[in-house]
């Protein structure tokens, strides 16, 4: 039997009770519980995002319930699911801004030097921020144009201005979040 197999189960780490199983986190040292995490300030966009997909779920949910109790469909649940998962995109998009965790394709910027990555960084930053504000000023013109001409939505007959709303606001809401992003200042 070799030196390896006759050893007890490793060692726990050292700020690691002998006792505590490894999946559990970290003791810090000095407070004697569970390692302090900085505490993440709070956006509301995450209250927003967590609003709508309770919204959606239960709209969901009850059209699937009177469909397969009654053979008969809730006729707004699609037209106002579809409104909320626009809504959804544009908050979670301002909440990945917030974070940091928006989409990026990082191979060749990566391969940059540092100085070139943080100007490739804030360029990046600036188109979306440009995307965002043509978005915004679109769906401006777009709203106003369902305003005028009244334009009613084909499921509810509710004015279609109600939806067209969401997106320059939404989009204005996502721009500012880039903007916070781009002149924050590096630790």
């Amino acid at each position: 039997m070799s030196e390896r197999q006759t050893q007890s189960p490793a060692m726990p780490p050292a700020n690691m009770p002998p006792d505590m199983p490894p999946d559990m986190p970290p003791v810090a040292p000095e407070a004697g519980g569970p390692a302090a995490r900085p505490p993440r300030p709070f956006h509301v966009e995450e209250a927003v995002a967590a609003a709508i997909m309770a919204a959606l779920c239960l709209i969901t949910l009850a059209n699937v319930l009177t469909r397969y109790l009654s053979s008969i469909s809730l006729a707004f649940t699609e037209e106002f699911s579809v409104f909320l998962l626009v809504a959804l995109t544009f908050v979670g998009a301002a909440t990945a801004f917030t974070r940091g965790h928006h989409l990026a394709i990082t191979f060749l910027a990566d391969k940059l030097p540092p100085r070139w990555r943080r100007w490739q960084r804030r360029f990046a930053l600036l188109c979306a921020l440009a995307v965002f504000g043509v978005l915004a000023w679109q769906g401006a013109l777009m709203f106003w144009d369902d305003y005028e001409t009244g334009v009613t939505s084909p499921g509810l007959g509710l004015p279609q201005w109600w939806y067209t709303l969401s997106v320059p606001v939404l989009s204005l809401l996502v721009a500012l979040r880039i903007a916070q992003r781009l002149f924050r200042r590096a630790p």
